[in-house]
Order: structure tokens, then C-alpha cells, then sequence
């Protein structure tokens, strides 16, 4: 799995370089959609709040559940589609965002969704992306907590690149837990054990964190700082109301990845890396001290 520093670096890279510098945007390969997959509270709406911030970028929402009953019919849709590009441009750098995207290339529409009519923008998406040209700076960001609902070849169609955001590893969440404490108001002490709080915390995301964080540190308790510092197992309890991302899910997220096309690259250059190193270490193996290769002498034959 890759780690978060991985998916900031691959933020900068896509989204907020291209977005922010007209010159970068147009020396570098034209990326016209980025979808952030992951389990729910590792922060892909964060990460969509701060490329609109670090690059001054306008954010348009067409989730399914904010465009449903809006603009009705064929008519309807091509008008919103047409306004929404249209503004995009005019006021670009522009960020559309698609909230949900796995509803939109479903493999059958659930009963209880049927009126919100998840697949409009399905046949209209791909005429979107060839509308997006080398000049315009215009992304579209789709986010989504459950990709294995949705038909394969379609979705990675539809999105060029795919960025995994996994659940925080034991460095992540030691810092983690040391930020959003002092956010809400908390004072680090010895009392406090931030790394026995981040072992014991293995499987939460950061919004767990966070919601934690907020019940914990009311305003009578950070009164109460001073004379009674704060200590990790008041994290807990309210924590232990939540699910966390147990094993079963992430293996499901790598299987799903395993199989789109970035994820089958990645995997073949993983392997070509892997044989390379061992055919190395062989060539290693059969040379001497001074470098040079040994010949194994064989036994002759009376």
C-alpha cells in the first residue's frame, strides 16, 4: 500500500502544479481526471478542499446526490454540463468534483437510488473529457469509498489517473495524534503517551481522530489541563464507537487495484525491478575478490 507521503506527492503532481502554474500546465502531460479511492475518513474531501486553496481553484459539485432533480431530461443535462465547463473555463483554474463516483458507473442501480438517477452523466463523460483541452485548466476529481461497486473498464475509463489512500501507518498516526491534539486545544505532556496511543489506535482513520480528538477536548476539559494533564486512554472510549478498517476491506481495495490498468503497471515494474535485483546479486555471486568471475573446476573423470 502506498504511503501518505506518496499520495502528497502524487497531489502536488497532478493537481496542484498543473492547476497553479500556466507554465507547468502546459509543458507537462495533460492530466484531465484523478480519482482518490479509499476507505471512508482518510480524507479524500480534504485533499480536494486543499487543492482548491493551494491553487486558488473554483470547485463545481456534480455528485450525483447534488445534481439529482436538477435540470431534468436530455435538454436539462446538456445545459448543466454546458454551464458548468463553460464557467469552469472562464474561471479557471477550476476543480469539478464528483462525490461518489462509483454510483455513476454502477453495475445495477440499488432500488433506494433509483430516483436520484446515479448514471446521468455516464454516456455524457467521455464527449466531457475530450472537451477538456491542453489549455484549459480544468480538472476533474472523483472520490470514492467503495470502487468495486462500479463496472471496471468503464471507471478507468473515465478517470486516468487512480490514487489509493490507505488507512495511516503507526509514523502517521503518532503524528497525527500529536497534531490534531494541539489543534483542539490540547497540551502535550509526559503523561501523555502518543506512541502507546498510536499502537493501540492501528486501523482508524484520521477523521476517527478527529471526531475523538473534538469529544475529548471540550472547553470544561481544557479548563482542566493544567491540574490534570491528559492522558490516551480518554481517546479510547469514544474511538470504540466506531468501526475501524479492518484487514478484509483493505484486501479488498488492493484486489481492485490489482486489477486497473495503473495497477497492473505498477505491478509488472514491481516484478521487471525484482528480477533485475536478483539477476544483480547473482552476477555478484560468481565473481571473486578482485572482481573478476570464478570458474568452478570440475572433478575429471578416471
Amino acid at each position: 500500500m502506498p504511503s501518505l507521503l506518496d499520495v502528497r506527492q502524487l497531489i502536488a503532481l497532478y493537481g496542484i502544479l498543473p492547476l497553479g502554474s500556466q507554465a507547468v500546465h502546459e509543458k507537462a502531460p495533460i492530466v484531465k481526471s484523478l480519482l482518490l479511492a479509499g476507505p471512508s475518513g482518510v480524507g479524500k474531501k480534504m485533499l480536494i478542499h486543499a487543492l482548491c486553496t493551494e491553487t486558488g481553484a473554483n470547485l463545481f459539485n456534480l455528485s450525483p446526490h447534488n445534481t439529482a432533480g436538477k435540470y431534468p431530461g436530455k435538454m436539462g443535462l446538456q445545459m448543466m454540463i454546458h454551464l458548468v465547463f463553460k464557467v469552469a473555463r472562464l474561471l479557471q483554474p477550476s476543480v469539478v468534483w464528483i462525490d461518489n463516483a462509483e454510483k455513476m458507473f454502477y453495475k445495477k442501480v440499488p432500488k433506494m437510488e433509483k430516483e436520484l438517477e446515479p448514471k446521468r452523466l455516464k454516456k455524457s463523460f467521455p464527449k466531457i473529457l475530450k472537451s477538456i483541452k491542453a489549455g484549459d485548466r480544468v480538472l476533474i476529481v472523483g472520490t470514492t469509498h467503495r470502487p468495486f461497486d462500479a463496472e471496471l473498464k468503464s471507471f478507468c475509463r473515465g478517470f486516468q489517473k487512480i490514487v489509493l489512500i490507505p488507512r495511516p501507518d503507526y509514523t502517521s498516526r503518532f503524528v497525527l495524534w500529536r497534531s490534531i491534539i494541539q489543534e483542539n486545544g490540547g497540551i502535550l505532556t509526559s503523561s501523555l503517551d502518543l506512541s502507546s496511543l498510536a499502537k493501540v489506535t492501528d486501523g482508524y482513520t484520521q477523521g476517527h481522530f478527529c471526531q475523538a480528538a473534538k469529544y475529548v477536548l471540550t472547553e470544561h476539559r481544557r479548563k482542566q489541563l493544567h491540574t490534570k494533564p491528559l492522558a490516551a486512554v480518554e481517546f479510547i472510549a469514544p474511538l470504540a464507537k466506531n468501526d475501524p478498517v479492518y484487514k478484509e476491506e483493505e484486501e479488498l481495495f488492493k484486489s481492485w487495484y490489482a486489477k486497473t490498468p495503473l495497477g497492473k503497471k505498477r505491478a509488472k515494474a514491481a516484478k521487471e525491478k525484482e528480477n533485475k535485483g536478483g539477476s544483480e546479486k547473482k552476477k555478484m555471486g560468481n565473481k571473486g575478490k578482485n572482481g573478476k568471475e570464478v570458474k568452478k573446476k570440475g572433478r575429471k573423470k578416471k
